[in-house]
């Protein structure tokens, strides 16, 4: 065997027979829904798919997701973006200076502009000037905290904004955006009429799977913040937009090769600051999101780590739109049923996490073996090894779980507060296997060096 076919057929071994598409993604989330509603009902934990607990995480997911989205944008050109943070409290700061003097969606529009700002000083300090990407962006936090504050204490705390509600740590009311029930379905009124609430009376019958069913649904149709369909819509638009267009095509080139673009003509400087300003405009969409959406006002320390968050979801996605919503509604789920759900619905994660690590664990299995009749190179060993230490660590996790599951009857406290942190180390533990970042992402760039 030639070492190119060796090396293919090793490949091959890797990354399975076949790639994961549409169809194969809809039977894994029908599988983990029926799971889930097992789940509820062996533990009954009714809080684990109510529709309140999927209105809770769509709304604590939003803002995960955008910044996570303008770190996609900007780790797709090749700057490294971990200002995200300090671009959402950019955002939440001028999103309410404006939105409750000219309404919510001025204040959507300043929130963007004000995280666009902190993306063109990322722009300017990293692709301008070579500052590393990590140190442009630990500034840019420190600066956004910094100057959120004075500037609240500067501006809420006097005269007009004082009198109506502002201080030096928060600002005046900002009007809520407008939200949407769909009507029939979720009891929305049609002209005149109040439509009976269909779903609501399926989800409080507590089937199995049919009330589960009901219950997201009815979360998804029911006072949806128009700004929360706005946000869902970004999802398909970026796909299209950086793997559709020429000048997606553009900014994915300058991520993996910025002096191949080069020499095919792409004016490789704009391209990066397009994009790590666009990442920018996100993240202040996300902490616009936040001050008129997730709460009426600015506070000091509203984003509270979503930022980094967001960063983890966009590793967790590997620098993909889809997987990044996906990783986004995982930690928002997660924080709802810290915030609605309690121990006793933690309680019947625990159960359910203990199911998926022995579906994690076969697949292991099945994957080393796999592995060990196809592959013989020493790469291929370590493989297999990897693989099944793999398995043999997710079984030993699932008993674990399972032996908790069944001597206990609730999670602590402080336990079921620290879940969503617990959620981001275990899915970037999992997932690091399989990410494959931008090949030139935080690499210094200047035009015409290239070696």
């Amino acid at each position: 065997m030639s070492a190119v076919t060796e090396t293919a057929a090793q490949k091959k071994a890797v990354n399975g027979a076949f790639r994961l598409r549409w169809p194969h993604y809809l039977l894994i989330s029908a599988g983990m829904l029926v799971l889930l509603s097992l789940v509820r009902v062996i533990d009954d934990a009714e809080p684990v798919t109510s529709s309140g607990t999927v209105s809770a995480s769509l709304r604590l997911a939003v803002p995960i997701f955008l910044a996570g989205l303008g770190g996609l944008w900007s780790e797709r050109s090749g700057v490294i973006n971990i200002g995200l943070e300090g671009m959402m409290i950019l955002g939440t700061w001028t999103g309410a200076w404006a939105g409750y003097q000219w309404g919510p969606w001025i204040g959507v529009l300043a929130g963007i502009i004000g995280g666009a700002l902190g993306g063109l000083l990322h722009a300017v300090a990293t692709v301008s000037f070579g500052v590393d990407h990590i140190v442009s962006g630990v500034a840019i936090n420190i600066l956004g905290l910094g100057l959120t504050q004075f500037l609240a204490g500067l501006i809420f705390d006097t005269g007009e904004a004082k009198a109506l509600g502002g201080g030096p740590r928060q600002s005046p009311p900002v009007d809520p955006i407008a939200t949407l029930t769909l009507p029939v379905l979720s009891g929305g009124k049609v002209g005149g009429w109040q439509s009976p609430d269909w779903l609501g009376s399926l989800e409080g019958r507590h089937w199995f799977l049919v009330s589960d069913i009901a219950g997201i649904t009815r979360g998804l149709t029911s006072d949806m913040s128009l700004l929360t369909l706005v946000s869902l819509l970004l999802v398909p638009l970026s796909f299209l937009i950086l793997w559709r267009t020429p000048f997606g095509l553009r900014i994915r080139s300058c991520g993996e090769d910025p002096y191949a673009a080069e020499s095919l003509g792409v004016q490789v400087y704009r391209m990066k600051y397009a994009a790590v300003i666009i990442s920018g405009g996100f993240s202040g969409l996300a902490g616009a999101f936040l001050v008129t959406v997730a709460a009426p006002l600015y506070q000091d320390g509203q984003t509270n780590g979503r930022g980094f968050i967001g960063l983890a979801a966009m590793i967790f996605g590997n620098w993909r739109p889809g997987g990044l919503a996906a990783g986004s509604l995982l930690f928002g789920y997660t924080d709802a049923m810290n915030v609605r759900g309690g121990g006793q619905s933690v309680h019947a994660l625990l159960l359910f996490v203990a199911i998926l690590l022995i579906g994690v664990a076969v697949w292991q299995a099945v994957r080393a073996g796999r592995l060990r009749s196809q592959v013989v190179t020493d790469l291929g060993r370590r493989e297999v090894r990897s693989a099944y230490l793999g398995a043999a660590l997710s079984l030993v996790a699932a008993v674990g779980l399972l032996a908790w599951f069944m001597m206990s009857e609730i999670v602590p406290g402080e336990l079921v507060s620290f879940t969503p942190h617990l959620t981001t180390l275990l899915v970037l533990a999992l997932a690091s296997q399989r990410l494959r970042m931008p090949a030139a992402n935080g690499l210094r760039y200047r035009r015409g060096e290239a070696r």
